[in-house]
């Protein structure tokens, strides 16, 4: 795609409006370097030089379309902790629309912490607890998604498998969506089986989507487009889901991506020498370059702005920035 093109695409977006629905969630850095190995059990020890936080999980997706779009709202759960008060703090600072964010005293905020030693990651301490939204708070979802419907251009549901993401909540939200005309993106999770029916496109990875479609599991063949197995999974999922599309990302052979009553669509990857790929399957990237995110460049499509196919190509180009440029936001 011709740099002109992409910058026509990119100023498109800016008018758009995106809410985003997930587990949301604070990222934490914890940055030192590493002089000795502990006396007390055969591990390094981090002198701590700084700390660093961020918006996580479906937070950072928001923090993310933010650099595109010039409104996004997030609907998920906070605790009310510091770490929730922190995080609303991180996405006001973006001028991220969090009014809809739903406050439960019994709930903990979601806090992920990455200790940092000279560019490596020595350990990840995840702070959670699967907490299953009530009625009541799928009801106060779905009234914020009705409130905001007639001025949203896209939804994307962001499932980090943490417990807010429920068929219940997509059923109803695809529900008054599809009553609206507006396109509702989703990004499964593997350890959550969820019915994705209503939505227009969901992208799983190969393994989820060989999980979601019943198929035994294999390894990848060299060649995407030889792979029958690809295939019968891509066109059970457009069944099973009955979307309108099914993108399947594939590593580093690429994505596959599935569309009713059309030929699948195959996009390659370029080959580099690369040092770390983190967060090249997600959607490019933090300030810094441990962090994942998800998948905006594919999101910003569901505002009917382009074909996907079109997108599809942007999605693999951010992939490549992340793991060529580690420190580059993109």
């Amino acid at each position: 795609m011709k740099l002109d093109r992409l910058e026509q695409i990119l100023e498109r977006a800016a008018s758009r409006r995106i809410t985003v629905i997930g587990d949301l969630m604070l990222d934490e850095f914890v940055w030192g370097k590493v002089g000795r190995i502990s006396p007390e059990a055969p591990v390094p020890v981090v002198e701590v030089t700084g700390e660093s936080f961020y918006p996580g999980g479906a937070a950072n997706v928001a923090r993310n379309l933010r650099e595109f779009v010039d409104h996004v709202a997030i609907i998920g759960m906070l605790g009310k902790d510091r770490s929730g008060r922190q995080l609303r703090e991180l996405l006001a600072e973006q001028n991220i629309d969090t009014s809809s964010a739903i406050e439960d005293e019994r709930f903990c905020t979601i806090v992920k912490t990455r200790i940092i030693a000279l560019h490596q990651q020595v350990v990840r301490v995840d702070r959670e607890k699967i907490f299953i939204p009530s009625s009541a708070h799928i009801a106060m979802a779905v009234a914020a998604v009705r409130d905001s419907l007639k001025e949203t251009d896209a939804i994307i549901f962001e499932d980090y498998g943490k417990g807010f993401v429920t068929t219940e909540l997509v059923a109803q939200i695809a529900r008054e969506a599809a009553a609206a005309g507006k396109i509702v993106a989703a990004d499964p999770n593997p350890r959550h089986s969820i019915d994705w029916r209503g939505v227009t496109v969901v992208k799983p990875n190969r393994v989820e989507a060989f999980l979601a479609a019943g198929i035994p599991w294999r390894d990848a063949d060299e060649a995407p487009t030889k792979d029958t197995d690809l295939e019968h999974a891509g066109k059970a999922l457009l069944k099973k889901w009955e979307t309108q599309y099914v993108l399947i990302t594939l590593g580093e052979h690429g994505m596959m991506l599935f569309r009713q009553n059309e030929a699948p669509h195959y996009i390659r990857t370029e080959a580099r020498q690369v040092f770390d790929v983190s967060g090249a399957g997600d959607t490019r990237g933090h300030r810094r370059w441990v962090t994942r995110s998800r998948r905006p460049s594919l999101s910003i499509a569901t505002a009917r702005l382009w074909k996907i196919p079109i997108i599809v190509h942007i999605r693999r180009m951010c992939g490549f920035f992340q793991v060529c440029l580690r420190r580059c936001c993109v």
